[in-house]
């Protein structure tokens, strides 16, 4: 690889790690469905579901022994009456599968073969994510000491990823 290549390749990585560490962004959640109790027989996902934000971009993990349990996406109606016919989406596929939430709506799931009647249904509540509150007002124009501090901080981590990028893995 010729030397303007090279530095090229170093330029470009350096700026996506100083755009990577300086963006602030919210991060989607993972809520495992259950808790630690996971997609279950007898567990009320209604009292799990009460205790948890669902918002648009969250993910949903379900845990289950893929040989007895399954995960459908279902309507309201297949919901209230444990129906598994017709239902929208079959999610299963390994015992360890994600859902995201794309849409501010109602989400409907349920466990098929009668499971369902045992508890294993759950309907969770997508909302906006609320928008990131306003920064304090700045007297006089001037940054306050907190936020040059964290200016300073976010800029000493992207230079250190910088560094490594051009120093350490050239």
């Amino acid at each position: 690889m010729g030397a303007e290549k090279r530095f090229f390749v170093k330029f470009e990585l350096m700026l996506m790690a100083i755009l990577m560490v300086s963006m602030e962004s919210s991060m989607a959640a993972l809520h495992r469905v259950g808790g630690k109790l996971g997609w279950n027989p007898n567990v009320n996902y209604s009292e799990w579901s009460d205790h948890e934000r669902f918002y648009v971009g969250d993910w949903l993990l379900f845990n289950f022994d893929k040989r007895y349990f399954n995960v459908l996406e279902v309507n309201e109606t297949s919901y209230d009456n444990c129906n598994d016919q017709g239902f929208v989406k079959n999610i299963t596929r390994g015992g360890r599968d994600v859902v995201e939430l794309t849409q501010v709506r109602p989400y409907y799931f349920l466990s098929s073969g009668g499971y369902c009647y045992h508890g294993m249904k759950i309907a969770v509540n997508v909302e906006m994510l609320p928008p990131a509150p306003e920064p304090a007002p700045v007297k006089n124009g001037s940054l306050t000491s907190d936020a040059v501090s964290l200016k300073i901080f976010h800029y000493m981590i992207s230079f250190a990823v910088a560094y490594y990028y051009l120093v350490l893995l050239f």
